[in-house]
């Protein structure tokens, strides 16, 4: 049975993702600690399970505003650029974070997956979450993993890290903004880094700058594990 045109116009997908960001927003200001993301997907995903709506019908209009996360994540450079000369002078020792970070990441996701009892497929799937999505996916194809679930794990570990990772942090006596923005940007990416940019410019561009080149990390990391499994 084809589904109503006006089901499977763009702009229903974007009228749908507006309205429940719009939402999120109203109940994040009542409830600050909970992401809007997180906030705005559980509404979509309700909306659709409860009217039986096709994911593909609302990804039609999902994809348009996808095509803004270029410019979004273009916009980082600005807070880089004005922050770079702190960069520049702490870079060994944020090198070396964002690597015991990657690997970590990765480790921790193999033990939580092992001690589960997961599958090849599952445990594949979720190594690369701690890294932005288009690099998790891909390395997840690449592997034998399952890009969807990948996609899934990798926004979850996002929303969970903006929400309670400078808590988490914190209450573990990390409260300097270079120390908490390498690691949100490490472990969050850029949903961690998006909430971070809110409270402080350091923080955020210390994220950002721990998200792009824990990409490059991560990606050099799964080389070997490439090879192990192929």
């Amino acid at each position: 049975m084809n589904e109503p045109a006006w089901l499977t116009h763009p702009l229903f997908g974007i009228t749908l993702s507006i309205i429940a960001y719009t939402c999120a927003q109203l109940i994040h200001q009542r409830w600050r600690w909970l992401h809007p993301l997180f906030i705005c997907s559980g509404f979509i995903i309700i909306i659709l399970f409860s009217f039986h709506i096709p994911y593909e019908a609302y990804k039609i209009g999902g994809d348009v505003l996808t095509i803004l996360l270029g410019p979004a994540t273009v916009a980082l450079g600005v807070p880089l650029y004005k922050n770079a000369p702190l960069i520049k002078k702490h870079f060994v020792g944020i090198l070396i974070a964002i690597i015991i970070g990657s690997v970590t990441g990765i480790v921790s996701a193999a033990v939580l997956v092992g001690l589960l009892g997961g599958s090849r497929e599952i445990l594949l799937s979720m190594l690369p979450k701690s890294v932005s999505s288009p690099i998790a996916i891909d390395i997840s194809r690449h592997l034998g993993g399952l890009p969807e679930l990948t996609a899934v794990l990798t926004v979850l570990t996002g929303l969970f890290g903006s929400m309670f990772g400078k808590k988490l942090l914190s209450w573990v006596g990390l409260k300097d903004s270079i120390s908490l923005g390498i690691a949100i940007g490490t472990a969050a990416h850029g949903i961690g880094t998006a909430k971070l940019l809110k409270d402080s410019d350091i923080q955020g561009s210390m994220s950002g700058f721990a998200m792009g080149l824990a990409g490059i990390v991560t990606s050099l990391l799964f080389i070997p594990v490439y090879i192990w499994f192929n």
